[in-house]
């Protein structure tokens, strides 16, 4: 194999691992605040519903006390018409007391309908807290063990970079410029390989004269198409080989 690939297949290794590795570390941010953000949203809904037992415990206590303040009022117009001596008088305090029994009745209803409401809300409470604790330890651990794989990430790319650039700089500067540039343009896979006649990138034909000089050996062989730098070595097949 012509040593100025050999090099660049070292060179691309290397630098693919680099870039597997930097992705798999930009993706731990994101993971982590996935498992947070899910374990706030559930303890979010947690606070809501308890604020809302809460407003319904206040609620009922408020009409607890207006029935008593129409209790009240009852006993004063029961007292009233004890002393006075006017029918009429007398017909009005009726009527008044009669009015207040009816809004103790839709009062009490309307507790009645708060104390289903609570009830519902209670078992949702006792819902939200078994999945708030169950979202909390999930986040917990899985903070911890991307924690673990972000410093485990941070050795191994400091290992990959540590003799990176001596590894490019054992690499021609002309035919790594276009390494580089390949590497912009066409990603990870630069240096590809030629199998049944085809480039191992863009997998097209290539022309005979092509194959010929990927087979020799002597120079860098690109491909007509997609531009990438081609290699050949024994283990592949060239067409009409097979």
């Amino acid at each position: 194999m012509l040593e100025a690939i050999a090099k660049l297949l070292v060179l691309q290794d290397r630098d693919r691992k680099l870039r597997h590795a930097e992705a798999e570390l930009a993706n731990i941010e994101p993971e982590r605040q996935t498992f947070k953000t899910k374990s706030l949203t559930i303890q979010a809904q947690l606070d809501q519903v308890r604020l809302r037992v809460k407003q319904i415990e206040s609620d009922r206590k408020q009409l607890e006390l207006e029935v008593e303040a129409k209790k009240q009022m009852i006993e004063r117009y029961a007292n009233q018409q004890l002393q006075t001596r006017k029918n009429e008088e007398y017909r009005a305090l009726a009527h008044e007391i009669e009015t207040c029994k009816t809004a103790i009745t839709s009062i009490e209803d309307g507790e009645i309908e708060l104390m289903e409401h609570s009830e519902q809300a209670q078992k949702e409470v006792a819902r939200l807290t078994k999945a708030a604790e169950s979202a909390k330890k999930l986040s917990d651990e899985q903070t911890a063990q991307l924690g673990a794989r972000e410093q485990n990430l941070q050795k191994e790319l400091a290992q990959l970079q540590s003799n990176r650039e001596e590894l490019a700089a054992a690499v021609d500067p002309g035919v790594r410029a276009r390494y580089e540039r390949l590497t912009k343009s066409r990603g990870e896979n630069v240096l590809v390989g030629v199998q049944h006649g085809v480039c191992g990138g863009c997998h097209m034909k290539l022309p005979p004269q092509t194959l010929v000089a990927a087979q020799s050996d002597q120079d860098l062989v690109t491909c007509n198409s997609c531009g990438r730098i081609l290699y050949f070595t024994r283990d592949m097949v060239l067409a009409g080989d097979d």
